[in-house]
């Protein structure tokens, strides 16, 4: 019996990375709902800032905000911090489990840079620090200025995923972005959210009064956190979608597609005080056909030669140049066990059954191969495209 113990540890890590995934989107959400919904507190408590009353689970619910602390430290004191954490340093050993150990595969694409795995894997570990560092100094540079701050980080992301796709294989690129964005929200909770907190409760409990600004800078990164969300869930699915992550202008769609979910997010902010505003759903659905468009289009795409009249002769050594490698029952490629999902090339009528996801893969995009590490040229894939095309016939 042998056990692809690569594959199963990323199953584990990656279960783990979507689970505390989960528990943090869901405590960022609910606390900036619950911060937008909070009403003038008819109590009289003394530095009671809001109240809201909420039912659930058969239940009622009185939730009190003081602006600053309570005049005295509580009993009990619930922390939100091990999500964040544990989404992050799950995130990461993923990260390394799938991009880094095989960075060959998943990682390097030699037509773009010709990188050894350990260029390849210092690159991608130094986005991560760097990418912190100039999110933080833009904040506090920019933090009095939201708008300016928004702008000036988007185009820094936007930036740093235009350079990345210039090296990295699509997919590597792509996931790397996301880890900059992960890595500045995680940066909150750790040098910003967290330490500010611990400074209040001892000052509560060594009888000081707190600093408001310590609430105030809180507040102000766990905002940027929600709305660092959406894109952020879009990176962790995008290697689905090969027409967008495998698009020549693939750093742009994932701009347009990040601005998207900004938009979103932004509707349901303004949706918890009272400010119904459909206008941000309908630039989100607009940033969305946007990119559908330019993905279907052939902006971007270098010309290919006609290819004219093909038949499988033409395209089955392409095939087996190309794909076989991975996608047959015993690949030869260093990276597989198996064959990826399971898909097959070893006959025609395999070839044949899955023509329409070989389009898209290598013909719309350039997802496939993996990194064209087989140097899989514009007009081969134009000859691939012309056969399915025209019937995908294989007599």
């Amino acid at each position: 019996m042998s056990i692809d113990i690569l594959a199963w540890l990323n199953l584990a890590i990656r279960w783990l990375h979507v689970i505390a995934g989960v528990a943090w989107i869901g405590a960022s959400f609910y606390f900036v709902w619950l911060d937008n919904n909070l009403k003038p507190s008819k109590s009289g408590a003394k530095g009671v800032h809001g109240e809201l009353w909420a039912v659930h689970g058969g239940g009622f619910y009185h939730s009190q905000k003081y602006l600053v602390a309570p005049g005295e430290m509580p009993e009990t004191l619930h922390w939100f911090k091990w999500e964040a954490y544990t989404t992050w340093l799950s995130g990461t050993a993923l990260l390394a489990v799938l991009y880094w150990a095989q960075a060959s595969v998943y990682l390097i694409d030699p037509a773009k840079a010709p990188m050894s795995q350990a260029e390849a894997v210092l690159l991608g570990m130094a986005c991560l620090p760097v990418g912190w560092m100039a999110y933080d100094v833009l904040c506090k540079a920019l933090g009095n200025r939201p708008r300016l701050f928004a702008v000036a980080w988007f185009a820094a992301l936007t930036a740093a995923a235009w350079g990345l796709t210039r090296v990295f294989s699509d997919r590597g690129a792509f996931i790397h972005v996301g880890a900059i964005i992960g890595t500045a929200m995680v940066g909150n909770v750790l040098f910003v959210i967290i330490p500010n907190q611990r400074k209040v409760v001892a000052d509560l409990a060594a009888g000081r009064a707190p600093d408001p600004n310590l609430g105030k800078q809180g507040k102000q990164r766990s905002v940027h956190n929600n709305y660092m969300t959406l894109p952020v869930i879009f990176i962790m699915i995008s290697n689905h979608y090969p027409l967008v992550t495998g698009h020549p202008l693939n750093w742009l769609l994932l701009a347009i597609l990040s601005l998207a979910g900004v938009s979103i997010r932004h509707f349901f902010n303004l949706k918890h005080v009272g400010k119904i505003r459909y206008d941000f759903w309908a630039y989100g659905i607009a940033l969305f056909l946007v990119v559908a468009g330019i993905a279907s289009s052939d902006l971007g795409r270098p010309k290919p030669l006609p290819a004219g009249t093909v038949t499988f002769a033409d395209i089955q050594p392409l095939v087996r140049k190309h794909c076989a490698a991975c996608h047959s029952a015993h690949p030869t490629h260093d990276g597989f066990t198996a064959p990826p999902n399971g898909v097959v090339y070893d006959s025609p009528a395999d070839v044949q059954k899955y023509a329409a996801r070989i389009k898209e893969r290598a013909v719309l995009s350039t997802s496939m191969p993996l990194g064209n590490e087989t140097g899989m040229t514009a007009n081969e894939r134009a000859k691939l495209g012309a056969w399915i095309d025209q019937g995908a016939k294989i007599k």
